[in-house]
């Protein structure tokens, strides 16, 4: 059997991406090349690799088969190229982040950017979910590094603390807030709220708020998306619990208007990585910048 290992490449992707056009633009192929080199390892294999449901492109079990453990092989392929050009004194390599989508817009732009600008040889790909997500992915090797808010159970994973972030009650531009003092839980909690959706890390850290203040909004709506929390804030349709670093280019704009909490409300910010992960160069210059991160952060 000759299977060729660029072939691979491109199942792996494909069945990353859930797509051959998407596959072909990281791949910098045409999208018909990317469906002949699966064809061709599909008439290799002998069984078909891939299959369309709707628009998205799902692995078989043969193909989930291969990938399971052509893909551990890949792995060492990359990581040994990794640590070769290593040896050149040049940093190259895949990343992929796992993060939140609140994080990715607001804390990271910046850092990601000098991360490319500083190791052009080196690719990014960076996915969002909620925390338990990414620290499921981070477990199973299918992400690097994730940046999440904490606390994370899984014993796999070392954790470092990346930014504590304090949390702020937002309304809309005409809101007037108690001139001088913060805010209490039951003072929001008669106001109708919109908060971030039930599961996610920041919900249960501001239910915990609430109840620590005797207090529970009345049937609060329920996004997934800050940006758009922000959106219904602005419009005057309710208020909402954010961070501070989400809602201050809002509020100096005049779009929003924010009062501290009290008691003051902060949630933990981490990165976490498998405490066995192999160190190559490309993760270990990301998590320097991480760390530069870190320190413009306090």
């Amino acid at each position: 059997m000759n299977v060729q290992l660029a072939h691979l490449y491109t199942l792996a992707s494909v069945a990353r991406h859930g797509s051959f056009s998407r596959a072909a633009r990281e791949l910098r192929l045409t999208q018909p090349a990317v469906s002949m080199q699966v064809r061709q390892l599909e008439r290799e294999i002998g069984l078909p690799l891939l299959e369309r449901v709707g628009k998205r492109t799902y692995t078989t079990k043969a193909g989930e088969v291969l990938l399971a453990h052509a893909g551990r092989a890949m792995q060492e392929l990359d990581r040994g190229l990794e640590l070769i050009q290593g040896l050149r004194g040049i940093v190259a390599g895949r990343i992929r982040l796992g993060t939140s989508a609140s994080f990715s817009i607001y804390l990271l732009p910046s850092a990601l950017r000098r991360f490319r600008a500083r190791y052009p040889r080196t690719e990014l790909v960076v996915v969002t979910g909620n925390a338990p997500e990414i620290a499921r992915a981070v477990v199973a090797n299918e992400l690097d590094v994730g940046i999440v808010s904490l606390p994370v159970r899984e014993r796999e994973l070392a954790v470092t603390a990346l930014h504590r972030d304090e949390l702020v009650a937002i309304g809309p531009p005409g809101r007037r807030w108690p001139r001088g003092r913060r805010v209490q839980a039951a003072e929001l909690a008669g106001e109708p709220m919109i908060l971030f959706e039930q599961g996610a890390t920041l919900r249960r850290v501001i239910d915990d708020w609430f109840q620590r203040g005797g207090a529970a909004p009345a049937l609060p709506m329920e996004l997934g998306n800050t940006e758009a929390i922000k959106k219904l804030v602005e419009s005057g349709l309710g208020l909402s619990i954010t961070s501070w670093f989400a809602a201050k280019a809002d509020v100096r704009a005049r779009r929003l208007t924010a009062v501290k909490l009290d008691p003051p409300l902060f949630r933990r910010i981490g990165i976490v990585l498998r405490r066995d992960k192999p160190r190559a160069p490309v993760l270990d210059a990301f998590l320097a910048l991480l760390d530069d991160l870190r320190r413009s952060l306090t």
